[in-house]
């Protein structure tokens, strides 16, 4: 994983764990990587790593078992609503972009509809 450096690091490591559990590569009630597995993984060191899972758990995505590990919520309707909060939040940061570049619309839809033509015939 590239990082970004106008986020921090372990903000970025948690939008990606959401995105695995939103696309379901990281299942409910699937066990997740031990702390040292993570760091590892995403190159951060392991206080990092308990923060990460800090900050999910706080947010309801995970829950440890002490002394067995992390795993997963297995509160599959959490992951559907996590899914349309990122969707939301893509299309914001997009249409935001958009209208600061002038466009309409219109325009807006036509640009999606060229693009996905376009890459539909690269396939």
């Amino acid at each position: 994983m590239e990082y970004n450096t106008s986020a921090p690091i372990y903000l970025q490591v948690i939008n990606e764990l959401k995105k695995k559990m939103v696309k379901g590569e990281l299942m409910p009630g699937e066990k997740m990587p031990s702390g040292r597995d993570l760091a590892v993984e995403y190159k951060v060191n392991q206080n990092t790593a308990a923060r990460i899972y800090r900050e999910l758990e706080a947010q309801g995505y995970c829950f440890t078992r002490r002394g067995i590990g992390t795993f997963v919520s297995e509160e599959e309707s959490m992951f559907q609503d996590l899914k349309k909060e990122m969707a939301l939040e893509l299309v914001k940061n997009f249409m935001h972009e958009m209208d600061g570049l002038g466009f309409e619309k219109g325009d807006i839809i036509e640009q999606i509809a060229d693009y996905k033509e376009e890459t539909e015939n690269d396939a």
